[in-house]
């Protein structure tokens, strides 16, 4: 068998974003939320896409409270203070973001020690990498002052010229807006920023104390339970805003890179075959007009290493023919 080693300009290598719709079905929008419960724990709310037992219904995201003195729920144990799902919640997910048990949730001016947060936790089989900033389109809608309020939010990715790092990963502000911008507009309340994205792992972390607010300070009047050992029914007070919202958008993303290897087949190589049929049991070729006009068809490239070991194996979608008057190139991708 003959080889032919590859040169350095034979390689190249790239990473190209690949992105995909969020949500079950390749929907990039839902407009429709379920609950039932089967998925309600005194932890987390379940939401899906159609009514949980149905065909085709799956879970799209979770809805948590967390808050720092446990309150918002019932205690565990009533003879310990403080420990309770909200009080878990908060420490899980400020541990994860911040890898501190003793900082607080951190939202900006006029709230940079938050006691309590929700969290939206995207399920993990909607997306491949990551959450793709920029795609995040969150409606929020109740009542506020007598009236019907809306909310639309979106992270601030589009306006930051900086990306901040957490400890996991990417963290851009949540803000009032669409399409990764605030638009130009005031976006910051007098509790500070609605919130936290955090794409690479799939978390949107809500400030409670915004989303309280007024119409008037920017918010929809959100009625959060802050009463110590009872079951404020926080999970499915957001649930409700974003129930009569009717419209949670969002993209996800993926980094492919691939590797390409160009084959290039000149016109005195492979031009005849090493497969034992072709040769009778005397040594002579079978095929005689294979003497003086070889001909050969390639169906696969093989790739070696320096010990002549097949690392892999790249097929033409058709056999390829060669002689001595044709040459080829060929070019191999390979994905990971």
């Amino acid at each position: 068998m003959s080889f032919v080693r590859f040169n350095p300009e034979d390689f190249v290598i790239s990473a190209e974003s690949v992105t995909a719709p969020l949500w079950t079905g390749n929907t990039p929008t839902l407009n429709a939320f379920y609950t039932g419960s089967s998925a309600t724990s005194s932890f987390y709310l379940d939401v899906y896409n159609l009514t949980p037992g149905t065909s085709g219904s799956e879970t799209q995201f979770s809805i948590a409270y967390g808050n720092y003195k446990g309150s918002g729920s019932i205690l565990f144990n009533p003879l310990v203070t403080g420990s309770s799902p909200t009080r878990t919640t908060y420490g899980q997910y400020r541990n994860l973001i911040y890898a501190d048990e003793n900082t607080y949730f951190n939202f900006g001016t006029g709230n940079t020690a938050s006691l309590d947060m929700y969290v939206l936790n995207v399920n993990r089989a909607r997306y491949k990498e990551s959450l793709m900033p920029g795609t995040f389109n969150l409606t929020l809608s109740g009542s506020s002052l007598g009236a019907p309020v809306s909310l639309k939010l979106t992270d601030d990715s589009n306006d930051s010229t900086v990306i901040n790092y957490s400890d996991a990963g990417r963290i851009f502000n949540i803000v009032s807006g669409s399409n990764g911008s605030s638009g130009g507009q005031t976006s910051i309340t007098t509790a500070g920023v609605y919130g936290k994205f955090l794409p690479d792992v799939g978390l949107i972390i809500l400030n409670p104390s915004a989303l309280s607010l007024t119409s008037i300070l920017g918010g929809i009047s959100l009625n959060v339970s802050q009463s110590s050992n009872s079951s404020g029914n926080n999970n499915e007070t957001l649930y409700n805003a974003i129930k009569l919202g009717a419209s949670f958008q969002m993209n996800s993303q993926e980094t492919i890179s691939s590797n390409y290897l160009f084959v290039r087949v000149k016109n005195g190589d492979f031009n005849y075959t090493t497969n034992p049929s072709f040769i009778s049991g005397s040594g002579e070729l079978v095929f005689p007009t294979l003497v003086n006009n070889p001909q050969t068809y390639m169906t696969t490239v093989g790739m070696y290493n320096d010990n002549n070991e097949l690392l892999a194996v790249a097929k033409m979608s058709k056999p390829l023919v060669k002689d001595f008057t044709k040459e080829a190139l060929i070019r191999v991708k390979l994905d990971f």
